[in-house]
């Protein structure tokens, strides 16, 4: 028995024999998966059960999308109006056939949704992060616009994903297709394949439309503010070309279709462009823009959407107005164009845009759509001074900069008046738009700091920054940028990308806050001193035209030039108060054509007016604050002309004295002596006797120099003389005589020298006669007195010559001192050469630019509305300039 239990206790050993490793990983792999797919499972069931229920009626009639302007008030309901229904059997095949090629390959053999698209959605979201791709199929699409938010959670794509199961199980494919074409948003307001139709070739029945129009149909719900081809004709040809691709791929054409319609271009299919009927369209053309940006597949695309906005309705009435033809404002013809934007300074809120003149509805926006405009001088501000404050090249307004000639390469750029104006301040060449002072500054600062500065106000510069960008000659900005960029110089430095949504509310009750963050673009130091740098361009240089009275206002103007042509192209006004910032931009369609004069208006002047009346009416009733100077900037008084800065002397006349604005720390360090009081001698030798037979007094003095004398004899008055002598006649017996003598030298005056004389009674002549020996020594007694006081005060003056010619040999080898060290610091001034000029206060308000090869900017604006040329040709690096301006 032993044996035999032994032999069993070793069978069982034997069958104990472990399991191989890569099973047991196997085991766990599989029940990994297992609790993944119920975990799974539940969260699905879980969404599924708390997804919205499929609304008949939100399918076939789709609800418009509300929109409020910033009082919580509506102002537009767009889809209600724009949107004309059609029935499956209105559709031709080709357009079905275009729309399933494009949209959904597999639409009629899926039950809602295509798996194999799914995965490969599935394979590029694990590579590239949740929501890379989009895998939906047009189930799902009309589920999205009609019940879910566009938000790419997993929440949402699993709901989607439910729903769009029950609809196909619902509905037939040709009713969903039905669905599906009457909800997509075309672009240009209009909603649903009928309305597109009409809006882009003026075709009310689809079986009208040929192959190129419907394949660009086709294309425009994927992007369709980028492919409206009103807008942008080149993308939409791209897109339309793409379509007719994917239906040769399918076998819905064949390749000689699709060759023969490639040929067609899209600006001949399409038809005139006709107004929408919501008011605001140039606000609610950013509306879709901020949708679109925001959500990659929408626009105002989803239905029952509720969009908050910061329209001030006031504010966009009153820019509307000055666009009117009724505005009072005198345009020089009937093709000069505007855009404007209008923005909260301190948040970036869009109040009001003003898109063309006369507010065409569905017209070219000028404010925000095209390529945008060539700044000019608006861009000074920006690229040149305010990167020179940041950076610490620059520590006061009064910065000194030598306007003379310069070449960068092969690019010699002048001013607008074809003159130089020596040295002059930061605040002066601003104010008067010198070009040659705004691109040393750049020099100085250099082209990636000014690069990286102005990123930070949102203006990129997409074939990188150039020297004539220093002057606003070479990128294009729109004016919805340049307002942005300007609000921060009141906004203690602070940025925030202009917006015009605030928060979006969805049909299926979520919500999405739309404001963008804030960020800090520059120091408040930096924006306080360039914001007080544009209050002189309003007050006493280019912008006084603009300039409001009674206003704390800031701002720069700007014109641009074609070569070889008179005139500008382009004039902007840009500006701020610490409630508003507005920038407007005036010219023509097509960007080479220079602004034109007539009327009895100068062209350029227009943009002054439309800013000068905007800003005069938003601001009507409304506190307004001044620039709030920060504790980091002093103010302080300086010697006009000084260089390097020095305070005023008590000599120094309030004529040449400024006031201006120094970091902490970098006051000025001395004080001019160019204005310093010079002394005025006295006279010496002072006597004066009484000559009894002329009863008078005689009083001689003597006196170095050429000056005029002040002679007082108390109590008989005074007199004043050329000459060294005074006789002060009919003298009283008896009476003592105080005698004070002044010199007066270019209207200063010496100190005063005195003596006295005593007339002689009765009595003292008699006692006289009688004592002749007696009054004979006393008399010797005061002339020995009367000549030891010359000596002494000969004495005095001697050594106050002395001491003087002392302190002229130390005040020379100060200045000796002083030059040297000036044409050391001229030497390395920002590149500026040596030079004795004063600073050139006579401007006569003109800006212009020399020439840049990049379409340059210029100023050519005076306060009397006299019109400037510039003529930019900047060789960047060498190159030859290129003047050509582009389209918006």
């Amino acid at each position: 028995m032993a044996e035999k239990g032994q032999s069993r206790a070793s069978r069982r050993k034997q069958k104990k024999k472990k399991r191989p490793i890569w099973k047991k990983i196997l085991l766990t792999i599989v029940l990994i998966g297992v609790l993944c797919v119920i975990a799974g499972g539940s969260v699905f069931a879980y969404y599924a059960a708390t997804a919205p229920k499929l609304d008949e009626e939100k399918l076939s009639d789709p609800a418009s999308n509300i929109v409020y302007d910033m009082n919580g008030d509506e102002f537009a309901e767009l889809g209600s109006e724009s949107r004309r229904k059609v029935n499956y059997d209105e559709l031709p095949q080709q357009l079905i056939d275009a729309v399933t090629a494009t949209e959904d390959s597999r639409f009629f053999e899926h039950n809602g949704i295509d798996i194999i698209r799914t995965g490969g959605a599935l394979i590029s979201n694990i590579k590239n992060g949740f929501g890379a791709e989009g895998g939906s199929t047009i189930d799902q699409q009309v589920i999205k616009r009609s019940f879910l938010s566009p938000e790419k959670t997993i929440k949402r794509k699993m709901q989607e994903w439910w729903l769009a199961f029950q609809l196909d199980r619902k509905y037939s494919k040709e009713e969903i297709l039905e669905m599906y074409l009457n909800k997509v948003f075309y672009g240009q307001y209009a909603y649903g394949v009928a309305t597109a139709a009409e809006t882009y070739f003026g075709k009310d029945d689809l079986n009208d439309l040929t192959l190129p129009e419907i394949a660009l149909l086709a294309g425009l719900p994927q992007r369709p503010t980028a492919y409206n081809p009103f807008e942008n004709p080149d993308l939409a040809q791209e897109r339309m070309n793409t379509v007719l691709d994917l239906m040769v791929q399918h076998e819905k054409i064949t390749q000689a279709e699709a060759d023969e319609a490639k040929k067609t271009k899209v600006e001949d299919l399409l038809t005139e462009k006709q107004p929408q009927q919501n008011k605001y369209g140039a606000f609610l053309d950013q509306v879709q823009k901020e949708l679109s940006e925001r959500f990659d597949d929408t626009d105002l695309n989803l239905d029952g959407m509720k969009i908050y906005t910061t329209l001030d309705p006031d504010a966009q009435e009153t820019v509307e107005n000055a666009l009117s033809e009724d505005s009072g404002i005198v345009w020089p013809d009937e093709e000069l164009q505007a855009g404007i934007t209008l923005l909260d300074t301190k948040s970036g809120a869009i109040r009001a845009i003003g898109g063309n003149r006369n507010n065409e509805l569905g017209g070219f926006n000028y404010a925000i759509q095209g390529d945008g405009r060539q700044p000019g001088s608006g861009m000074k501000p920006i690229l040149d001074y305010a990167p020179a404050f940041e950076n610490g090249i620059y520590t006061s307004t009064y910065e000194q900069i030598h306007d003379e000639p310069i070449t960068i390469g092969n690019w010699s750029p002048g001013n607008y008046d074809d003159q130089f104006h020596g040295w002059m301040s930061a605040r002066t060449a601003l104010a008067k738009s010198y070009n040659i002072p705004a691109i040393k500054t750049f020099q100085a600062v250099g082209a990636e700091n000014a690069e990286q500065f102005a990123n930070g106000l949102g203006l990129e510069f997409k074939d990188g920054i150039k020297n004539g960008d220093s002057i606003g000659g070479a990128a294009q900005f729109h004016t919805i940028d340049m307002a942005g960029a300007y609000a921060a110089f009141g906004n203690e430095g602070i940025y925030t990308e202009p917006y015009a949504i605030t928060k979006i509310e969805f049909s299926d009750g979520s919500t999405l806050d739309m404001k963008p963050d804030s960020e800090a673009a520059m120091s408040d130091s930096t924006a306080y001193m360039v914001t007080d740098m544009m209050r002189s361009v309003m007050t006493e240089g280019t912008g006084t035209l603009a300039n409001v009275p009674g206003l704390d206002i800031a701002g720069k103007t700007g014109t641009t030039n074609l070569e070889n042509q008179e005139g500008s192209p382009d004039s902007w006004m840009n500006g701020l108060t610490t409630n508003y910032t507005l920038s407007v931009w005036t010219g023509y369609d097509k960007g080479n054509k220079v602004i034109q004069d007539g009327n009895g208006v100068i062209g350029t002047n227009v943009a002054k007016y439309l800013f000068k009346q905007i800003m005069t009416e938003v601001h009507e009733g409304k506190d307004t604050e001044s620039f709030k100077k920060p504790s980091s900037v002093v103010e302080a008084k300086v010697e006009k002309g000084s260089r390097p800065a020095a305070s005023p002397s008590s000599g120094t006349p309030a004529s040449e004295i400024l006031t201006e604005l120094f970091l902490k720390g970098h006051l000025p360090g001395a004080t001019s002596e160019r204005y310093e009081e010079e002394e005025i001698d006295p006279v010496t030798g002072l006597s004066a006797s009484y000559d009894e037979a002329s009863n008078s007094i005689n009083v001689s003095w003597n006196y170095d120099g050429d000056a005029s004398f002040s002679v007082s004899a108390d109590p008989n008055g005074s007199q004043t003389t050329s000459d060294t002598s005074a006789v002060i006649e009919n003298v009283e017996a008896g009476q003592t005589y105080s005698i004070s003598v002044t010199a007066s030298v270019d209207g200063e005056t010496s100190e005063a020298k005195t003596t006295s004389v005593t007339v002689p009674g009765e009595d003292e002549n008699a006692e006289e006669e009688e004592n002749p020996d007696e009054n004979a020594e006393d008399q010797q007694d005061q002339t020995e007195e009367d000549r030891q006081n010359e000596d002494e005060q000969d004495q005095d003056q001697n050594d106050d010559q002395n001491q003087d010619q002392n302190q002229n040999q130390d005040q020379n080898a100060d200045e000796n001192s002083g030059q040297n060290n000036d044409n050391a610091n001229n030497n390395g001034n920002n590149g500026n050469s040596n030079g004795n000029g004063n600073e050139n206060g006579n401007g006569n308000g003109n800006e212009d630019s020399g020439q840049t090869g990049d379409s340059g900017s210029t100023e050519g604006e005076t306060d009397q509305g006299d019109q400037g040329d510039e003529s930019n040709q900047d060789a960047e690096n060498g190159t030859s300039p290129d003047d050509s301006e582009s389209q918006q």
